[in-house]
């Protein structure tokens, strides 16, 4: 982009929604959700970018310098940084669902242990938690839900096509990544952390059912 060409987007609603994610992040980060430098994070910016955080910063440690914006392809707009390897599967979400205003990626010990047990059988089935109804759409415990593992890969528009997929066939609000992690996401900030939050609350209930069962 030429020196002083205007924006593609609004920077006063960018520094908004860094100043949102930076929050969030860090609570999640010193929670022991994003080890390392792991993890990604996005929000919607408009209806062609979104605000993504920068590949291997330290979640704890965030500024407004390290959120940069991509468009839909997963492309850096109007700067050099690099973002995650995985912006495509964020960006996805936001081409297909235009309600969708943000996604959440974390690596919680959780998570990523039940994402190595349960993905033999490509899935985690949650029934008769009283914590299902925090998933909008869900309204009684008297059901089950099924949260997709796929298997991890490098390649990602292969996993954004496995996704894709699973989408064409089910309602979700997220899934795991085997050895990896957990995505989810909602239309904005404080719905996307109760599904993040009441999956890694599931994700703990299953794990501790089947050490009792041992």
């Amino acid at each position: 982009m030429p020196m002083n060409a205007p924006l593609p987007y609004d920077p006063i609603r960018l520094r908004h929604l860094a100043g949102e994610l930076i929050t969030n992040i860090r609570e999640l980060g010193h929670a022991g959700w994003t080890p390392a430098t792991s993890s990604n994070f996005s929000m919607r910016l408009d209806d062609q970018h979104a605000a993504v955080t920068v590949s291997g910063r330290n979640k704890t440690k965030l500024c407004e310098a390290d959120i940069m914006v991509v468009d839909f392809d997963g492309n850096p707009v109007a700067t050099e940084l690099k973002p995650s390897a995985e912006t495509l599967l964020h960006t996805q979400l936001y081409r297909r669902f235009p309600e969708i205003g943000c996604v959440l990626h974390t690596h919680s010990l959780v998570q990523t242990v039940a994402s190595r047990l349960f993905a033999p059988q490509g899935h985690v089935r949650f029934e008769d938690y009283e914590l299902q109804k925090a998933f909008v759409g869900n309204t009684t415990h008297d059901d089950s839900m099924d949260v997709p593992v796929f298997a991890n890969t490098q390649d990602m528009h292969e996993l954004a096509a496995k996704v894709e997929a699973a989408l064409d066939k089910q309602s979700m609000w997220g899934y795991l990544i085997e050895g990896h992690g957990l995505y989810a996401w909602g239309r904005d900030m404080a719905e996307a952390r109760r599904h993040l939050e009441a999956f890694e609350f599931l994700l703990a209930c299953e794990l501790k059912m089947l050490e009792l069962k041992r």
